[in-house]
């Protein structure tokens, strides 16, 4: 991944002239200059070819927009150095390149010869290995293996080979994450044991409400996705023990071009998608880029239909010599005909659990449920003195969703032995939320006691506004009515006359926090990052649980959390890390009486090993943690005397380990392999969230046939132990595997065939709440130009 970023002039007066380095093409240390790395880079443009060589070389590119545009390079193949390698890239362009501080500088032969200053517009691009980059875990530019927690990332190659198109797929497939779709348009994800409650984008975020995701992101948006796992209080203000799933957004890049998608599979499914690019200004210092997104198709499951689309816009420049401006914009528009709410009941009152074919629906061929989100964004970075940098962000989010549902259910619990004991439950209803962030935040290095620690400074400010409708109908003759067996068809249940929406319930949050995070270098391989939040959190207004009915002021809430870690380099190679995390959460969710619960506190504790193999391929991770929440909030089995769901305080105690091994065994060869084993106890000791596998392998596999140039194969394959419902309900250990194959037609043309399911395995996806039975196997075909 690579973004278009300013350069001080510091920078630029530091390199003044450079005279020594006319007489050749490249020059630069020896200690960077020497090393040997393994190339794979096509003909074509040198812009592309320039930023997949400073990736691959783990350097910075620095170079004016105009010196590549419209030239080419013929590529660079084998094991060089990184002087080889760039003389062959550089072959005819008319440019040379001087690498100081491990950025790639590049100006004209015209300008070095005649003994000139390097001069570089003050416009800049950065072009660092993103796998090997984060930033969600502290808020701190660190690399993966110097952060102390455990962070899986997929990027956009992978998701695309491997056709993870939607969110919950994509994170399905990551090392420590479960995705419970306990409805055909709601999940919830879950990690460590714990509902993760905070979905990030480019490293800011809201809570998802109560948890739940409505709805699914495309993944042509973004660059990659990131899971970090373990106490995120130090990034959201608030927080537990799951962690942080953050989406890193396409930007703008430094030539035109864009990528065509179209894929048709299985069940009449048919996609297109866009990717373009164009730079706006000669002298490249404006950019703009355009996603957008649409499928649609029917379902394994009965009556069910999906279609949805995207628009995604962004657009960057360059502010004076040090600022750069990006502002952008999304929208997606969802629409799912005959969902499920509330989806399956498989306990039977004998004991027994049914079992209906993959097809089987809960809803009525009648109900819906249509979503829209609309996200807009701006923010300004600066680059002061001393490259320190100063960032602010505005962030404005409205979410609308209409629907008309059918919730079928079992007042005992189960069904008759004959398959029939449900009854009907009607419901329309309108929902907005409408959410604004700002955040500015300052970061840098500085020094103190003869070494040099990094510093980041920063305080942000969100709203949250809810208003909730429900449109009445004729209970006494639509409500509660009994249901044929099971399984029955989509109109055997009379639609109601629904009136107009009605106001039900409304809610206000306001979250002010004040951050800090800071990486000391105590030694030459001691380090530490400590950090603290301190937060106000004022609320009002009724729970978004139960039945809306329940109106309540909620004390403001000022809380300081710490968090602290320590770092040590075994070697060049190896790290073993410690941290701890307090743990402070609000929660939505009401008791018996309609009171919401208290907070939720307690402590997270991790510690682990990283290390790099084969020249840096290649992360492996092993990590052990153990998490206290009490007080948290656990789904009761039963409803209160007003029929609406309610939750009791349990103190709960999650442990485990989890292992990645991550990256590239060979030229050819990628590999992602992770475990986790997760342990999690009650107040009394004993097991509880059964619906929460115990243990999980996650694996993804590609590789380049040497025998066939051109050819693409790989699998994904994801195992998970039993698990079980709070009713009763079982799914045995399981196994499911994809695969995919690919094929170069030539340098911009690319077939892909996608087979999920390979094995046709029969399982339910989630027993969170009910059941909703897994797609059995489907195949999908993908043509990819590139332009």
């Amino acid at each position: 991944m690579f973004k278009r970023t300013a350069i001080s002039a510091l920078m630029v007066t530091a390199l003044g002239v450079v005279p020594a380095y006319a007489a050749q093409n490249v020059a630069g240390p020896e200690s960077v200059m020497s090393v040997a790395y393994q190339y794979d880079i096509p003909s074509g443009s040198l812009s592309n070819a320039l930023l997949n060589f400073a990736s691959a070389s783990g350097l910075s590119l620095a170079a004016d927009a105009s010196l590549t545009l419209g030239k080419q390079s013929a590529g660079v193949q084998g094991e060089l150095t990184v002087e080889q390698a760039l003389q062959r890239l550089l072959a005819d362009s008319g440019l040379r390149a001087l690498i100081q501080d491990s950025v790639i500088f590049l100006s004209s032969d015209s300008a070095l010869s005649n003994n000139e200053p390097l001069q570089l517009d003050a416009l800049a691009v950065t072009a660092k290995r993103s796998s090997r980059v984060s930033k969600g875990a502290t808020g701190l530019a660190l690399e993966i293996k110097d952060t102390p927690q455990s962070i899986t990332t997929i990027e956009q190659q992978t998701l695309a080979d491997n056709g993870l198109t939607s969110s919950n797929d994509a994170l399905s497939f990551m090392t420590g994450v479960n995705v419970d779709q306990y409805e055909t348009n709601r999940a919830r994800y879950n990690s460590r044991g714990f509902g993760i409650q905070l979905t990030q984008v480019d490293g800011l975020g809201m809570t998802n409400d109560w948890g739940t995701v409505i709805g699914q992101k495309d993944t042509f948006l973004f660059e990659k996705i990131e899971a970090i796992r373990g106490a995120n209080g130090l990034l959201t203000g608030v927080g537990n023990a799951s962690g942080t799933i953050n989406f890193v957004r396409k930007r703008p890049t430094n030539e035109d071009a864009g990528q065509v998608s179209l894929t048709a599979g299985s069940h009449d499914q048919v996609r297109g998608a866009v990717d373009y690019n164009k730079v706006l200004t000669e002298d490249g210092r404006w950019a703009a880029r355009v996603v957008a997104v649409a499928e649609q198709s029917d379902s394994y499951i009965r009556d069910l239909e999906d279609q949805h689309e995207s628009l995604y816009v962004v657009v960057d420049g360059q502010v004076g010599d040090n600022g750069i401006l990006t502002f952008g914009m999304n929208y997606r528009n969802a629409e799912q005909d005959a969902p499920m709410w509330g989806a399956l009941t498989l306990n039977v009152e004998d004991g027994s659990q049914a079992e209906f074919d993959r097809s089987t629906s809960s809803a009525m061929n009648w109900a819906y449920y249509d979503t829209k989100t609309q996200d807009a964004f701006i923010e300004y970075s600066h680059l002061l003195d001393n490259d320190w940098e100063v960032k602010g962000t505005y962030t404005y989010r409205e979410y609308e969703g209409d629907s008309k549902l059918f919730y079928a259910y079992s007042p005992s619990g189960a069904l008759n032995s004959d398959y029939t004991g449900l009854v009907g439950w009607p419901y329309s209803g309108f929902t907005k939320l409408e959410n604004n962030l700002f955040d500015i935040n300052l970061s840098g290095d500085f020094e103190a006691f003869g070494r040099e620690h990094s510093l980041l400074l920063g305080v942000s400010h969100s709203t949250q506004d809810s208003k909730r409708y429900e449109r009445p109908y004729d209970t006494a003759n639509y409500q509660f009515l009994p249901l044929p067996a099971m399984p029955y068809d989509g109109d055997d249940y009379p639609e109601p006359i629904f009136g107009a929406k009605q106001l039900s319930g409304t809610g206000e949050q306001l979250l002010t926090r004040l951050y800090l995070a800071s990486k000391l270098e105590l030694s030459d391989q001691l380090h530490s990052i400590v950090g603290m939040n301190a937060i106000k959190l004022q609320r009002e207004g009724d729970s978004i649980f139960g039945g809306g009915t329940t109106t309540t002021s909620y004390p403001d809430t000022e809380e300081v959390s710490p968090y602290v870690s320590f770092l040590y380099d075994l070697s060049d190679d190896v790290v073993a890390y410690v941290s701890y995390s307090d743990i402070y959460q609000n929660q939505d969710q009401t008791d018996y009486d309609g009171r919401y619960l208290d907070p939720v506190k307690g402590v997270n504790y991790e510690a682990g090993v990283k290390t790099e193999w084969f020249d840096k391929r290649v992360l492996a991770t092993f990590s052990v943690f153990t998490a206290e929440q009490d007080g948290l909030a656990t789904q009761a089995e039963n409803l209160n005397a007003d029929g609406d769901r309610y939750y009791v305080p349990k103190d709960v105690t999650s442990k485990g380990f989890e292992m990645e091994v991550s990256g590239y065994l060979t030229d050819r060869t990628r590999l992602s392999l992770g475990l986790t084993h997760l342990n999690l106890e009650g107040p009394d000791g004993k097991d509880i969230y059964k619906w929460t596998p115990r243990d999980s392998v996650k694996l993804m596999l590609d590789t380049r046939l040497a025998s066939v140039p051109g050819l693409k194969v790989g699998v994904n394959t994801r195992w998970q132990s039993k698990v079980e419902s709070t009713s009763g309900m079982k799914q045995d250990a399981y196994m499911l595997t994809n695969a995919f194959a690919s094929y170069d037609i030539n340098d911009a043309a690319s077939v892909r065939l996608n087979i999920d399911n390979l094995f046709d395995k029969k399982y339910i996806q989630s027993l969170y709440s009910s059941a909703i039975y897994g797609a059995p196997r489907t195949a999908k075909v993908t043509f990819d130009y590139h332009f």
